[in-house]
């Protein structure tokens, strides 16, 4: 055992993180404007907490979250304020504070709405109003039951172990007696400091003031055994706070920390070994956990490593779970958390902490202490008395436990087609990935035998498991540019001296200078659209828009850089020096389109693209292939030579190299664009679109209900095309890696299976409980995404049923990689439902969880957002195989990926009977949070309409609050 602890002081003494105590930390409330202080039930199912989720009651009230279902429901009466809630031991009753009854309490959450409604904002405090008083109710509200009527603030409530006590805070000495002027100022500054520390009856009899210092005493609980109260001390400045503990009735006071900070918020581990607490030793805006002894012999130990708020820890009954409250969400607004909790490596932790030491204060208590025992001592022996010993007190009585069980439904398997099973399983997930990416699929090109083959195994599956076909047929097709061919005598570039900084530039004129030569000098790009141009040019680097994303920082080329009415050299790639994580991350914004549009929607009339020296493929042109979409960028785009672009640099003392190389390793000191003094470029571009057929395959499960023209559907869909072998702008292949098949398992093999196994699992489920499904389910796999979103976007511009029947739309794409058990779920703002039923159905799933609000991501919900219907996409983030032949079917974790189409499983049975339509939120910003797959989004806020071949741009939709918006476009412009 010897031997164990020091290897346990050893793990903890290597990790100086949160990994040293906890464990799979997550995210668990997310509805609602702001949540917090969870405290759970005895027998560990249920969890009380405040919350603010009601529009029409902008202060917390009460709920209960049960732990097995994921429900949750208000237990508070819904008006005014509420508070600290706590679970009576032996009952099914539960404490908490509220201003319900306050004659003021709707003026009052009136007055905070239209406060906020007029845009103003101030620093979240708590405003310790006297109109709180403590309550019991039961679990479901019912039999409420007054238990403090004093005038003042009665909150911060919690029974003893045996049900039998109430402890709580309150500032009832503030109200009761004519204050001093000086009184009267504290009093209006800071009412916290008239707080002290009562017990009552668990019936509100017997109310009793254990506390008379000056400031703040609060917050307190009772210890396991029942014996000592532990509550947080601020001193008289109201700026430092102390955890204390007590006897019962107020008498031997113990300091149990000198933290020289706000320490607050203790709770005791169900061991009573030691004290968990909140404190801002760091800095005010970065609070923090810590453990301390239960004596108070040694320092705190840190528990926390996670900048901003962290804060109000409680533990489970079992002391085996940690749940608190923190702002480590997108939008910095507090949730409840819940993590694993390792207490061996705490008592560790604790026992090698420097012993801390003494006040002056505890010093004079100790020798007072001391000098009171010895006179006792001497008595007992001067009586020849022996020692007095005190028996314990019996432990309390083991609480009546409430028993609560999730009742699940087990159908029973039937043989199925493939071999596949109504159950959802990872052996069914990797069995059908491995199909799809196997080698014999050529990496499911749109339109390719691959991607025929892969049609028609889709289309046999979804009979075999007795969907329906839609329209007749379980193909939609629809046409997408397979190729493009050059035009002749149409592709011209001319490099020329600029003669005067202030020259005017023609679009039609062509400068004096050197011609270059069509795919020796320069090629020009698929996307293309066909044109001239002349003018000055921009280097703008790398050429990328990147939004933060899970601790990778943001990238902006163009900050600070002006390329309106010019022509933009880019680089074709990321950078090279970057780790395997960063390149991962900006790998999902280098798509070569992508690049040209982010130029376009600032201004750029031509974008020039440029391997570099450092780069794959150096000097050489991009191939002419097609990227399959029908529609252009907007842009003049083309590659050249990396001599054509040093040629481009020369007369401005530049070198691309040199350049590219402060790029690759993100040297806060590159230069990261500029003008090119002193040339002039000269572009025409020409190509020609050839066309081929793709097909989306579309299977049915109708409504349990008699089915009308009108009923409502839900559509869950995956794209399960890929890139074949690589041979256009969107692989991700290293050297030595060209032309080699794509499999695409992660992408999208991953998110096909998913949807695979949740048609056989749902359709079961439609044919054993009809009445569950009111609204159908259309289970979609698309072609042509990877090539511009085409076969989604082919649905919603010719919907095979009407759209106005479509209440949601749910996507996989890349849910293969789960890793840290991190899922993160975008296109959350789409509907005000998401948050609700993620949070529901997420406490059994145990998911850490980002939620993305953006819904314009590069995959196939940006074809359904903009026709009004809210959207869910599923994605465990970007790797390094992404887009590359390594993107291999033994790369996947199935067991995470089945956990995930079991959580989607359950949120789509939830959308399929949910008794309101989901209604349509409005997205107008970005993440701040980040990592949002975004590479659709723009500048102007247009997004493209792929399928369409027009002169121009064709829009299909715009993004909301976005300057285009503003402008009057709007979806079907050209």
């Amino acid at each position: 055992m010897r031997i164990l602890a020091l290897l346990l002081l050893l793990a903890v003494a290597a990790r100086a993180d949160e990994s040293a105590l906890i464990a799979n930390a997550r995210q668990l409330t997310f509805d609602g404007k702001r949540s917090g202080e969870g405290y759970f039930a005895p027998d560990g199912n249920l969890l009380i907490f405040q919350s603010e989720r009601d529009p029409a009651n902008p202060f917390y009230q009460m709920f209960l979250l049960d732990l097995l279902s994921g429900e949750t429901a208000r237990v508070s009466p819904g008006t005014g304020k509420t508070t600290c809630g706590f679970f009576h031991p032996g009952t099914s009753r539960v404490l908490f504070a509220s201003t319900h009854l306050d004659p003021e309490a709707a003026a009052k959450q009136k007055a905070e709405l239209d406060f906020r409604a007029s845009g103003k904002t101030r620093r979240y405090s708590w405003d310790y109003d006297p109109a709180m008083d403590i309550f019991t109710a039961n679990e479901d509200g019912t039999q409420l039951q007054r238990l403090t009527d004093a005038r003042g603030y009665d909150a911060e409530c919690a029974f003893s172990p045996d049900g039998k006590k109430i402890v709580f805070t309150s500032n009832r000495t503030a109200y009761d007696h004519e204050l001093s002027a000086e009184e009267k100022s504290r009093l209006e500054k800071d009412p916290a400091w008239f707080g002290d520390i009562y017990t009552m009856n668990a019936d509100g009899t017997g109310q009793t003031r254990l506390t008379t210092s000056p400031g703040y005493d609060g917050g307190p609980f009772f210890s396991p055994d029942g014996q000592r109260i532990v509550w947080r001390r601020f001193d008289a400045s109201g700026l430092n706070a102390d955890v204390f503990t007590m006897a019962l009735d107020g008498s031997d006071v113990r300091r149990i920390t000198d933290f020289h900070s706000m320490s607050w918020a203790p709770f005791f581990h169900p061991s009573g070994d030691y004290i968990i607490f909140t404190s801002n030793k760091l800095g005010f805006d970065n609070f923090e956990l810590y453990l301390v002894d239960a004596k108070g012999e040694r320092e705190p130990v840190r528990v926390t490593f996670t900048d901003g708020f962290d804060g109000l820890p409680t533990f489970s009954p079992d002391g085996k779970k940690l749940c608190w409250t923190a702002s480590r969400t997108a939008d910095k607004k507090a949730q409840l958390f819940l993590a694993d909790w390792n207490h061996p490596a705490a008592l560790v932790a604790l026992d090698a902490s420097p012993k801390r030491e003494r006040t002056a204060d505890e010093k004079k208590d100790d020798a007072a202490k001391a000098a009171e025992l010895e006179q006792k001592a001497v008595a007992i022996e001067n009586a020849n008395s022996p020692l007095p010993i005190k028996a314990p007190k019996d432990a309390p009585a083991s609480a009546n436990v409430r028993q609560r069980r999730r009742l699940t439904a087990s159908p029973e398997a039937v043989p199925y087609a493939f071999d596949l099973r109504p159950d959802i399983t990872a052996e069914d997930l990797k069995n059908e990935v491995t199909w799809f990416a196997n080698p014999l699929r050529e990496g499911r090109m749109t339109g390719s035998p691959g991607a025929r083959a892969s049609a028609d195994c889709l289309a046999a599956y979804f009979k075999s498991i007795g969907l329906e076909p839609v329209s007749g047929s379980y193909f939609e097709p629809f046409e997408f540019d397979a190729g493009v061919k050059l035009l002749a005598d149409k592709n011209q570039l001319v490099i020329g001296a600029q003669s005067s900084p202030e020259a005017e530039v023609s679009q039609s004129r062509f400068f004096d200078g050197t011609p270059f030569t069509v795919d020796t000098d320069f090629r020009p790009l698929s996307f293309s659209d066909n044109g001239n141009f002349g003018g000055e040019v921009v280097f703008a680097g790398y050429g990328l828009s990147v939004p933060e994303d899970h601790g990778g920082a943001s990238y902006n080329s163009y900050d600070g850089l002006d390329v309106t009415g010019k022509i933009v050299l880019i680089l074709r790639y990321v950078p090279e020096g970057v780790d395997p994580k960063r390149r991962a991350q900006l790998n999902r914004y280098a798509g070569l389109r992508y690049k040209a549009m982010m130029a376009r929607e600032r201004g750029a009339k031509a974008v020039l693209f440029v391997s570099g020296p450092n780069s794959p493929e150096a000097g050489k042109l991009i191939p002419l292939t097609g990227d399959g979409t029908l529609s252009g960028s907007g842009i003049l785009a083309a590659s050249i030579t990396d001599k054509i672009a040093e040629d481009l640099l020369a007369p401005g003392g530049k070198n691309l190299k040199a350049l590219q190389t402060a790029l690759d390793i993100e040297s806060p000191h590159a230069e990261g664009g500029f003008l090119l003094p002193k040339v002039r470029v000269s572009l025409e571009t020409g190509v020609e679109h050839l066309k081929q057929t793709g097909r989306n395959v579309l299977a049915y499960i109708p409504p349990g209900a008699q089915k009308t023209d009108d009923s409502e559907i839900i559509v869950v869909g995956a794209h399960y095309d890929h890139l074949g072998h690589g041979n256009n702008s969107s692989s991700m292949a290293h050297s030595g890696e060209e032309n080699l098949i794509h499999p695409g398992a992660d992408d999208n093999a991953s998110g096909v299976a998913a949807v695979m196994e949740l048609a056989a699992s749902l359709s079961q489920e439609r044919a054993e409980h009809p009445e569950r499904f009111p609204r159908g389910i259309l289970f979609a796999c698309w072609s042509g995404e990877e090539i511009g979103l085409i076969g989604s976007a082919a649905f919603c511009e010719k919907p095979p049923v009407p759209l106005g029947r479509v209440a949601a739309y749910i996507n996989f794409d890349m849910i293969g990689r789960l890793r840290d058990n991190r899922l993160t779920l975008q296109g959350v703002g789409s509907s005000s439902v998401w948050r609700k039923l993620i949070e529901k159905r997420n406490v059994a799933a145990g998911f850490n969880l980002a939620l993305q609000d953006d819904p314009y991501l590069p995959t196939d919900t940006t074809s359904f957002y903009p026709k009004r219907v809210p959207v869910l996409n599923f994605f465990t983030g970007a790797h390094e195989d992404y887009h590359r032949p390594t993107d291999t079917a033994d790369k996947l974790d199935y067991p995470g990926t089945e956990r995930i189409a079991k959580f989607a499983r359950a949120l789509v049975e939830d959308l399929a009977a949910l008794p309101v339509r989901p209604d349509l939120a409005r997205v107008e910003k970005r993440d701040e949070g980040g990592g949002s797959r975004e590479t659709l989004r723009a500048y102007l806020g247009t997004i493209p309409d792929y399928t369409t071949e027009v002169k121009g741009v064709k829009l299909s939709g715009v993004r909301g609050g976005s300057p285009a918006e503003k402008g009057g476009l709007q979806g079907g412009d050209v």
